[in-house]
């Protein structure tokens, strides 16, 4: 059955052939990561494996970042193999699952060496069958002294992936190999953005506008959590498969003061605000944009109020944010201009108490991650980073929360807001919901 058009999104403008990366830019991005190796090293990474969920059923396979920004890779159980020798010279090779016709039956057709070359630019293609064995000769090789490893993780209880056994491994057979940590290479290479980067995050931004217009357009009072999500949903669902970047924060009412709410259980009662907090993806790139209206498509005097000064706020943030300011201090400003903001309104009275108002920070990087691996290091502001401008009001009690996300691209001069496209004014949002876009489908 065919759905109801609904704005500018049932047009059948599907971005899923839309590719901005192709295999000059994963060789360009492994050459870039090929010179700060050391001589007489050895680099390993790996796309991931199925985590299983039940008895016979896996969750949903999720390459590992870093190996999809170096080869384009979109498969579990591949393996990216470079020797980089004394003199610098590299030899790369990629190890990819074997044509299993039975299997193939089952989970889809395998990615062949042709593709794989395609895709990611080496010519050197082996069956992962093999790997363990010529790792083993490298290793004794006596020609290396380092290998390199994404041991990345953000807790120390996370379970371990391949790279953190291998490194257990490495450790009591190859005493004599000293372990680096590749995360630490890599992400000081996602910190700028490539101009092929932001044209995809440029997509995405597209679909994400359509998924949350669709929610406006579709609010009403009695609406539940999860019938929103699905609006959301089905809207992405039309420029391919990948659905959300992450999980969907879509909330109601009292349910807007749990910062990250994944339930969906919630009904919207009469003027009740709907927060959402929500992304997708194009071409392994991902956005973060938050919206905040109300269910009946009015705001009330007193949402209004909080809302014109989050987007002040917001707007002031996107004037003064230049290469050459601290990262840190992107947060610390938007606290200080919000609460002037806020004490004007009546709303605060010290500065010191904006914490009573503002519960997160309000900037993050994104781009492969919603939270993107970025060099920290740099410190200051650069040209063609993307980061989150997030700012959050929490009025617990008139029960108001919400938050506007906006997705920052700094520029030479300045930055550029590339979720503006998504309404985010007063007037933009009781009009989108009113009468729906009325531009047609801009920017298609």
């Amino acid at each position: 059955m065919v759905r109801p058009k609904q704005g500018c999104i049932m047009s059948w403008c599907s971005r899923q052939d839309i590719k901005n990366m192709d295999k000059t830019f994963h060789s360009g991005n492994r050459e870039r990561l090929y010179g700060k190796m050391k001589e007489n090293s050895i680099l390993l990474l790996f796309s991931g494996t199925e985590v299983r969920k039940t008895n016979d059923e896996f969750y949903p396979f999720y390459t590992d970042r870093n190996f999809l920004y170096l080869t384009g890779l979109d498969s579990r159980e591949f393996i990216l193999a470079a020797r980089k020798d004394s003199a610098g010279a590299v030899e790369e090779c990629v190890y990819i699952l074997p044509p299993d016709p039975m299997q193939e039956r089952w989970t889809g057709e395998r990615l062949k060496p042709a593709q794989v070359e395609a895709i990611s630019g080496i010519s050197d293609i082996r069956e992962n069958g093999v790997f363990g064995q010529q790792l083993h000769a490298w290793a004794v090789s006596g020609n290396y002294k380092h290998l390199y490893l994404d041991l990345y993780r953000v807790s120390p209880d996370d379970r371990d992936c391949p790279a953190h056994l291998l490194a257990k491994k490495a450790k009591l057979e190859y005493p004599y190999l000293r372990i680096e940590n590749a995360n630490v290479l890599i992400r000081s290479l996602r910190t700028i953005k490539q101009a092929c980067e932001i044209e995809a995050m440029r997509e995405a931004e597209k679909i994400t506008r359509d998924g949350i217009v669709a929610m406006m357009k579709a609010s009403r009072p009695g609406m539940y959590e999860y019938q929103y999500k699905a609006e959301f949903d089905y809207a992405l669902g039309q420029h391919g498969p990948q659905g959300p970047a992450f999980p969907s924060i879509i909330s109601a009412g009292k349910n807007n003061f749990c910062i990250h709410y994944y339930q969906y259980k919630g009904q919207a009662r009469d003027g009740d605000m709907i927060l959402n907090d929500v992304g997708a993806w194009h071409d392994g790139l991902m956005n973060d944009v938050s919206r905040g209206w109300p269910c009946n498509g009015r705001f009330t005097e007193k949402q209004k109020l909080l809302y014109e000064c989050a987007l002040k706020t917001s707007n002031h943030m996107l004037e003064i944010i230049r290469p050459g300011m601290k990262m840190a201090d992107v947060d610390k400003t938007a606290r200080a201009y919000n609460a002037e903001m806020l004490k004007e309104a009546g709303v605060l009275k010290r500065t010191e108490d904006i914490g009573t108002f503002m519960w997160h920070g309000g900037a993050h990087h994104v781009g492969y991650d919603v939270h993107d691996v970025v060099d920290f290091s740099i410190g200051s502001i650069a040209p063609g980073m993307v980061f989150c401008v997030d700012i959050g009001i929490y009025h617990e009690e008139w029960g108001i929360g919400f938050r506007l996300e906006d997705n920052c691209l700094v520029t030479e001069e300045g930055c550029e807001n590339l979720s503006v496209i998504t309404p985010r004014t007063v007037e933009e949002i009781e009009d989108t919901m009113k009468r729906g876009l009325t531009a047609g489908c801009s920017g298609r």
